[in-house]
């Protein structure tokens, strides 16, 4: 492992020197720059790894160059060296970006212990960039598979939101369909992700649970609450908060929820002191909220306020020119992920793919081609790879003609019968059966109820 590089920018002789003793008796390599013009060239051709900078150079004031270092090179912890041991130099230095200072004449143990404090702090911004770099590329919008004509306005909407400063998003859609990915994609690819992107489930937790967590608690706010704790909002500040499944907050929530967006302020549970917040909130549902207003489980106002702009997400049966891409996408992931090599579906696969109505969306296709994966045993992904309820739409018994019989038909009988296809291919999921049929919920449980 090679030494750690230390810079000193300072133009006493003497002082260079017990600092250059004490650091390589350290095992450190230090490196001496006499002017600021010398140090900023030094920085600019080596690697360092902390600078020690004084404040009187002979061409340049330390704070001025102090500024230009993090601008430049942000990860660089800078230790400030000063003969004045004013308070208000230090406090400055430390406002420009100085990760510690340092009055002459120095304590060399106290040195020591900077440095090494300096080099943990520079590993955890190095990391703290990588993770940053590496969660823009993952949640990039290049990232997300949508080439048709609806994806790409929502996309290119969602690009706009992201670069603007929109306080409030709501996207709708169905479960599955890629409301979490497109939530993240517009807080990473915005000024905010430096900043921490917190996601909740509003059917998470029971509702005074539910409160601790989205605005936290004093200590002693309730029979649980031992410390104090930090809220999501609180924990989210600067960044980006999502609430997931918003259509299912308890309505004495969405009350507080309201007053949160309208003064962008909250207080923790059992507290009396106003903490002012300033982040982005997006929320998505799979709900008809405007349904659930009629019915008095969701508030109105809460709903107009959230509303300012919202983003649809349309279901993979309306958007089936990109389940090819789709497919492409996820076999490559899992190729890498299981060292396999399968090149695609079989002509039978892709047929049924696309005819099949995708009551789970992505997330099922992505499910299904991960079991098949598992499963099938050759480089091309067979019908018989997946399970029976995606091998019947290729049936002659599933796709047989509509067209009506001389003789007549019995119409409730029908019904009857497509209303047990759909429960059998979805092993009796309500819900799912009734997004088969291009039924809502409610419409389905009428039907098997009359029938």
């Amino acid at each position: 492992m090679s030494k750690a590089r230390i810079l000193i920018i300072e133009d006493d002789a003497d002082i260079v020197m017990i600092l250059r003793l004490k650091l390589e008796s350290e095992g450190f390599e230090a490196i001496h720059a006499p002017t600021a013009a010398q140090g900023r060239d030094l920085l600019k051709s080596g690697d360092i790894q902390v600078v020690l900078l004084d404040h009187n150079l002979p061409d340049r004031k330390g704070v001025e160059l102090l500024e230009d270092i993090s601008k430049h090179w942000p990860e660089l912890p800078v230790v400030f060296m000063t003969a004045f041991s004013s308070v208000p130099l230090a406090v400055q230095a430390m406002r420009v970006g100085a990760f510690d200072y340092l009055t002459k004449p120095f304590n060399l143990d106290e040195v020591q212990v900077v440095i090494h404090k300096a080099l943990e702090v520079r590993a955890l911004r190095r990391e703290v960039s990588h993770i940053r770099k590496r969660n823009r590329d993952n949640f990039g919008f290049d990232k997300i598979v949508g080439r048709g004509k609806r994806m790409t306005e929502i996309l290119d909407i969602s690009r706009t939101v992201a670069e603007s400063e929109a306080s409030t998003v709501l996207i709708t859609g169905e479960s599955g369909c890629g409301k979490n990915l497109i939530a993240q994609a517009i807080h990473y690819n915005s000024r905010r992700a430096n900043w921490p992107f917190m996601t909740i489930t509003c059917t998470a937790l029971p509702e005074q649970l539910l409160e601790s967590e989205l605005f936290g608690h004093e200590k002693g706010a309730f029979t649980d609450a031992i410390e104090r704790k930090r809220g999501l909002f609180e924990v989210g500040n600067g960044g980006t908060i999502f609430l997931d499944e918003i259509g299912d907050l308890p309505l004495a929530l969405q009350a507080k929820l309201l007053g949160v967006l309208e003064s962008r302020s909250f207080r923790r549970v059992g507290g009396t002191q106003d903490i002012a917040i300033d982040a982005r909130i997006i929320a998505a549902t799979n709900q008809e909220l405007r349904e659930k207003i009629e019915d008095k489980s969701f508030r109105g106002d809460l709903y107009y306020r959230i509303n300012v702009i919202q983003l649809e997400v349309p279901p993979l049966r309306d958007r089936k020119e990109d389940i090819p891409d789709l497919v492409d996408f996820y076999i490559t992931r899992f190729n890498e992920n299981f060292k396999r090599n399968v090149n695609g579906l079989s002509e039978e696969a892709q047929h049924t793919f696309m005819t099949y109505s995708w009551p789970g969306n992505i997330r099922e296709l992505r499910n299904l081609i991960e079991r098949a994966m598992i499963l099938g045993k050759g480089e091309i992904l067979e019908l018989k790879d997946f399970p029976r309820e995606i091998r019947q739409i290729a049936s002659p018994e599933v796709a047989q003609s509509f067209a009506l019989p001389p003789e007549g038909i019995n119409l409730e009988e029908v019904e009857k019968d497509f209303l047990r296809q759909a429960l059998d291919m979805t092993g009796g999921n309500q819900t799912r059966a009734a997004q088969l049929l291009h039924l809502t919920r409610d419409q389905m449980r009428y039907r098997m109820k009359n029938l």
